[in-house]
């Protein structure tokens, strides 16, 4: 089953593309039902720089927003994360835990 992570952000991957090592791996893209020849059949799809990819919160790059599913990339080195955080302003949010007051009544 898959795996949902706490985060991950949308990026066109002619954005993904701009780091000087980035190896695709496009036979992991999910696949599209087509009509082929009167059938409906299901292909994997064919990447563009338009395509929007998802980094995750652990600077995987998939394509859909699961954490274990149609891994694109996942060469994670420092060069990557610090690519993520200087070129694409990747930032992993800090939630704070809020406590409620119980309101007198």
């Amino acid at each position: 089953m898959a795996t949902m992570g706490k985060y991950c952000k949308a990026y066109s991957l002619k954005a993904l593309r701009q780091f000087d090592q980035w190896i695709e791996n496009s036979e992991n893209t999910r696949k599209e039902t087509q009509q082929v020849d009167g059938q409906v059949v299901e292909v994997k799809r064919v990447l563009t720089d338009e395509d929007i990819l998802y980094l995750q919160e652990n600077y995987v790059v998939t394509d859909g927003v699961f954490l274990d599913e149609n891994i694109i990339f996942d060469n994670v080195t420092p060069s990557w994360k610090e690519f993520c955080q200087t070129t694409l302003f990747f930032e992993i949010p800090v939630y704070e835990t809020v406590e409620l007051e119980a309101s007198a009544s």
